[in-house]
């Protein structure tokens, strides 16, 4: 291939522009299948009209073989958000590579009309071309991978979040019942929650309700330790309920040390020591006779 012959595929994309853009929309039609209802042919056809545009912008540069050039910018940016509404739309990370790759039928079938008797200048072509398709292909499908990355850690985040609320059960007392296991991503949620509420309650007491919690080990004991400390050095004290039976063994047996953290077998427990300690006093109203 020569280095220094100036590729025609601008000049192809150029003049070919609205025959491509048609063609290539209905193959994308053909090829998708019944995944073609998620998206409306107007939408397609412009998206595949804006590709074929920026596309010709960037070819005239001749700087083909690199892709993450600056002159790429804003075919990569376009095939970026074209990813990411695809995935949202429910599309496969293949289905959205047909996008690019799709192209590859039409476009060919182009070089081939005008190179047709060069076979040399046709077989360069075609090679950059395919290098080219390639790489927009594969750039396509890394940027699908980075949205749904994203949207997974964004779900799991607000899952976190969702699954450790804290309750104001009674003015200066909060609770914060805990259900599945607890790791350090989820202690950070945990403390930065029960912290929050703290200084927007000016709770007294916060109760970490522990019965949801299937297992507690070392690492699960020094999470909830740190969560206690955090929650003292804001001024409110904490009671740990839920200490069931084999929770109690495992920890003596672990030799862990709660650091003279109360504990109480119930939320029940918890919430009558809480009440004392905040000055209140519940008692049961006599029935009228």
């Amino acid at each position: 291939m020569s280095a220094d012959r100036k590729s025609r595929i601008p000049e192809i994309l150029k003049k070919y522009e609205g025959d491509l853009t048609s063609e290539w929309t209905r193959t994308q039609l053909d090829l998708l299948g019944q995944a073609a209802g998620r998206i409306r042919e107007p939408e397609l056809r412009e998206q595949c009209n804006r590709f074929v545009g920026l596309l010709q912008e960037a070819t005239q540069t001749n700087n083909i073989a690199d892709t993450s050039g600056a002159e790429w910018e804003d075919v990569r940016a376009m095939l970026a958000d074209l990813s990411r509404s695809r995935g949202l739309q429910g599309f496969s990370p293949s289905e959205t590579a047909i996008f690019v790759f799709s192209f590859k039928q039409p476009f060919f079938a182009r070089l081939r009309r005008e190179l047709g008797k060069d076979a040399d200048s046709l077989a360069e072509e075609l090679v950059r071309a395919t290098t080219l398709l390639d790489r927009l292909g594969l750039y396509t499908t890394e940027a699908y991978q980075k949205t749904r990355e994203d949207l997974i850690s964004r779900q799991q985040q607000e899952m976190l979040e969702l699954s450790t609320p804290v309750v104001k059960l009674w003015d200066g007392v909060l609770a914060l019942p805990l259900i599945g296991t607890l790791d350090s991503a989820r202690t950070q949620v945990v403390m930065e929650n029960l912290l929050q509420r703290i200084v927007e309650t000016g709770a007294e007491v916060a109760i970490i309700d522990i019965t949801g919690v299937p297992t507690v080990d070392t690492l699960v004991a020094q999470h909830l330790i740190k969560t206690v400390t955090a929650a003292r050095l804001m001024g409110a004290d904490c009671i740990i309920s839920g200490i069931r039976p084999q929770i109690a063994k495992t920890i003596v047996h672990l030799g862990v040390e709660l650091g003279g953290v109360t504990t109480k077998a119930s939320l029940a427990d918890a919430l009558s020591l809480a009440l004392k300690r905040t000055g209140f006093v519940v008692s049961r109203a006599q029935s009228s006779k």
